[in-house]
């Protein structure tokens, strides 16, 4: 078993492979982190020379030919905001823009409301034939932050397998691909964290084995700041502008980490109740952590998860 970690896509990206050959393995790897990085290249928000960038430049101008990869994020990102009546929106870069939670900067609701009009997944106009993206709207912003890791560990698993590695994990961030068998033929096991640490940052409050399948988990604990006494965090609802309050943690686990990413983010801003059965009628299974600490996991779940503590 071989692994190999590097920094890409604002995070770190780790690569895990079962070979007989150490040659082959890091050759593999390679190619996989190069289509990462490469997908990484194409949609990032902050980088001028990214085809995201000129699809946000273009709003309300012209269209913007982009390459087979960024169209088909963009397709699935529609996919999601439709199965989840907006609850996932990649139009939410105005949105996102005004919150700054390093600096812990939030802002007015009368900012909030003068950028909700440039929030509609509904308003991306698509050509597959011509490959072309727009905008409907000038200062509509594509963000596709909320999907864009599960993609690429998409990616970088089926580069692995083109490959001839027949078993392995792709971890970027909290989006996890894996498939095959470890050496010893077991599953892969993977941690969930508690979202309310008790001690320390990596604290498990369960673990699931899995193969073949992907996981992502989406909390209120990675990117948040506490302003008199209330807890402010990335995961923004699209039809308010505002942190979603239902949920503390949603974990996600599916075929492909395209959909774990993005619905795990769905599913938390839904809340608890709608999220669950959003879960169930796409036959995802699902861990919700609610705002109260309860937790709620769809039935194919409840025999795969270890509890190791209890949230608090």
């Amino acid at each position: 078993m071989y692994k190999k970690s590097m920094p890409m896509m604002d995070t770190i990206v780790s690569i895990t492979v079962v070979c007989e050959s150490k040659e082959r393995a890091e050759k593999a790897m390679e190619e996989a982190f190069a289509a990462i990085d490469r997908i990484g290249n194409l949609i990032n928000y902050y980088s001028d020379t990214s085809e995201l960038s000129a699809i946000n430049r273009n709003a309300g101008i012209s269209e913007t030919k982009v390459s087979p990869e960024t169209f088909g994020i963009i397709e699935e990102a529609i996919y999601v905001a439709d199965s989840s009546e907006g609850s996932f929106d990649p139009t939410i870069g105005p949105i996102i823009k005004l919150w700054d939670f390093a600096d812990k900067k939030m802002p007015s609701e009368t900012e909030v409301r003068h950028a909700l009009p440039l929030v509609n997944w509904r308003d991306i106009i698509m050509d597959r034939k011509t490959l072309t993206v727009m905008l409907r709207k000038k200062g509509m912003m594509l963000d596709l932050g909320g999907i864009a890791k599960g993609y690429a560990a998409d990616i970088a698993a089926t580069s692995l397998m083109k490959q001839g590695i027949s078993s392995g994990l792709v971890s970027i961030a909290g989006d996890i691909r894996t498939f095959g068998l470890k050496p010893d033929n077991s599953t892969w096991a993977i941690g969930i964290k508690n979202p309310r640490q008790t001690t320390d940052r990596d604290e498990i409050i369960a673990k699931i084995k899995l193969t073949e399948k992907a996981i992502s988990t989406s909390g209120d604990y990675e990117r948040y700041f506490i302003a008199e006494g209330k807890r402010y965090h990335h995961l923004l609802d699209p039809k308010t502008g505002f942190p979603a309050a239902t949920c503390r943690s949603v974990s996600v686990v599916a075929d492909k980490a395209v959909y774990t990413d993005a619905f795990s983010t769905a599913i938390f801003v839904l809340g608890p109740d709608k999220g669950m059965k959003l879960a169930k009628d796409l036959g995802m299974d699902a861990l919700i952590i609610d705002s109260n600490g309860t937790m709620h996991t769809t039935d194919g779940l409840k025999e795969k998860l270890t509890f190791e503590k209890s949230s608090s």
